[in-house]
């Protein structure tokens, strides 16, 4: 259990498994926010995730969860959902537009769907070993980053000039899809964007992975 802020009032606890991106993007969240947080690794391995106690928290035994003060929440965009219209008064990363709220909306739905059939289900299997068709899953991210750096020529974030959920929760597997055997070289637009988030305030990384042999 680790701690990155210090705070007299009680942190959310994030419930997580340090290799995933789905997981990551909860704390990317927490961290751009200043939200006090301390992470719960759950030993996965041994069956943590699916224990009664933690079902009561994540009924269908997935990470991240959180636990927000007596909240409990799963699901990773609910969550960055949740913690974006509990905590962030200024609306940075929501817009309160419909128009622009629509298209975040839009992102968090690659983010579901492109993205966890493309780049994320290419690195469960090098890095999980999950019995997916990794080449398969190698087209579907270049598929997906070929529409993405068409969009990204036109602007910086996936959403428009200013970052929002859309990015947050594109983020960790596009960063980290040579883990997963996707090359970003021929992406420079979504290398570009990978390097703004990066280098936003209070931006935490994920730590790489070691690919399986």
């Amino acid at each position: 259990m680790n701690s990155r802020f210090s705070s007299t009032a009680a942190p959310v606890r994030l419930f997580r498994n340090p290799k995933s991106g789905h997981c990551h993007r909860v704390e990317l969240m927490l961290a751009l926010l200043d939200i006090p947080y301390e992470t719960v690794d759950l030993d996965m391995a041994n069956g943590a995730h699916k224990a009664a106690e933690f079902l009561k928290i994540s009924p269908f035994g997935q990470v991240p969860a959180i636990e927000d003060n007596g909240v409990f929440l799963s699901d990773s965009n609910a969550i960055l959902v949740y913690l974006t219209h509990r905590y962030d008064a200024e609306c940075r990363f929501m817009p309160s537009d419909a128009l622009a709220a629509a298209e975040v909306q839009r992102w968090l739905s690659v983010a579901a769907g492109e993205i966890a059939s493309g780049p994320c289900a290419a690195r469960l299997v090098t890095v999980f070993g999950a019995p997916f068709d990794h080449e398969q899953t190698i087209a579907r991210a270049h598929a997906l980053f070929s529409v993405m750096e068409l969009h990204l020529e036109q602007q910086q974030y996936l959403a428009g000039d200013h970052i929002t959920l859309a990015d947050i929760a594109g983020y960790s597997y596009i960063a980290h899809a040579p883990e997963g055997g996707v090359s970003l070289s021929p992406y420079p637009n979504i290398r570009a964007w990978v390097a703004r988030v990066e280098a936003l305030p209070d931006f935490v990384g994920m730590a790489p992975s070691p690919i399986l042999a």
